[in-house]
């Protein structure tokens, strides 16, 4: 089976970084899509920085370009999320997440943030930014 455990979370002040990390086991790493979402109290879940499979494209929302950097390891089946100048918006439960199901030619910025492409998710990891 598939399983995904995502870690690397935790209270920070602003203007510094973090790293988040993916450990995916049970499956082919170089044959899924993997990313991660966030969910903020209150609002929508968010697709923010998605990776294909073997980690030559990535694809992120507007909200995070330029501070969010996604990578994969797809020797260990690990994948990581290096957040920079966090502020108080980057507080958010972040989950990893992965697919099989994504196949994508065009309009992949989108497609790719689309939460209902993933079959397989994290527990979570929370994110905390304060000054």
């Amino acid at each position: 089976h598939v399983q995904l455990v995502d870690s690397g979370g935790g209270s920070v002040q602003a203007v510094v970084s973090l790293t988040l990390s993916c450990a995916a086991s049970g499956y082919t790493p170089n044959t899924y899509f993997m990313g991660w979402f966030r969910q903020a109290p209150g609002k929508e879940r968010e697709g923010v920085a998605i990776i294909t499979r073997g980690g030559g494209s990535a694809y992120y929302s507007d909200s995070v370009k330029g501070r969010f950097t996604i990578s994969r390891d797809n020797t260990n089946g690990t994948m990581s999320l290096l957040i920079r100048r966090l502020n108080h918006e980057d507080t958010a439960m972040y989950y990893c997440a992965a697919t099989k199901n994504l196949f994508c030619t065009s309009y992949c910025e989108k497609v790719a943030l689309d939460e209902k492409m993933y079959e397989y998710w994290g527990q979570g990891t929370q994110v905390t930014v304060s000054s």
